[in-house]
């Protein structure tokens, strides 16, 4: 049976002024893969993540994520994406669950899933603390909880083991991680893990694409040299 493609890309151009972040981008993800991106600082793939993520428009190319095309049917794609980047996208002067709430009301998400999800992260009994007297991991924990709140097709993850400690990271598994069996692009500079975790790796300096496939550590070293 032919698995479906949940991510397809050609040919991303996408600019800041008159430099290019990405330039010529392609790849295509399959349902329930894992695509792994490599690259040093400033090679582009914070941005290859917001612009699959509906944050950042495309300036040339083709896009389709979860069967939208962007940046046409970037609202349909939002509700089909989960994205954790380094911004948690959480209120700071709201509790946890206050924020999952209301990320819940825009999704049309059930309260209850609210308290499925701080039980799975571990974070119930911290629920009612405002965010900003929380821990750098445990917020890491309610960002992946709202990134996983709507039952997203695709998660778009940016270093999604920022902050957390082994027990806080593999507590979070059956949701972003390889347990989830979601489709996932996973930016990070963790080359053996990031290898192990992956089916496909994609390699960027300066944003251009270095290599597409199967990679092996000294092939993700050499994008940092």
């Amino acid at each position: 049976m032919t698995t479906s493609v949940a991510v397809a890309v050609e040919g991303l151009v996408r600019r800041y002024g008159d430099r290019p972040a990405l330039d010529g981008v392609s790849f295509e993800l399959r349902a329930g893969e894992t695509l792994a991106v490599f690259g040093a600082n400033g090679a582009g793939k914070t941005t290859l993540l917001r612009v699959l993520a509906t944050l950042l428009r495309p300036h040339a190319g083709r896009v389709t994520v979860a069967g939208a095309q962007l940046p046409a049917e970037a609202w349909r794609a939002r509700a089909r994406v989960g994205y954790l980047g380094h911004d948690p996208l959480l209120y700071a002067e709201l509790s946890g669950r206050e924020n999952l709430l209301f990320h819940a009301r825009l999704f049309g998400v059930a309260p209850v899933r609210v308290d499925e999800l701080l039980a799975a992260v571990g974070m119930e009994r911290r629920a009612a603390e405002p965010v900003r007297d929380l821990s750098r991991g445990m917020v890491q924990r309610l960002a992946a909880a709202r990134a996983v709140l709507h039952d997203p097709a695709v998660l778009l993850l940016d270093e999604p083991r920022a902050n957390l400690d082994p027990a806080a990271a593999e507590l979070l598994d059956p949701l972003i991680g390889r347990g989830s069996g979601k489709t996932r692009l996973v930016v990070t500079h963790d080359v053996d893990g990031g290898l192990a975790e992956c089916d496909t790796a994609l390699g960027l300096r300066a944003g251009r694409q270095a290599f597409l496939g199967e990679a092996s550590a000294s092939d993700v070293r050499e994008l940092y040299s």
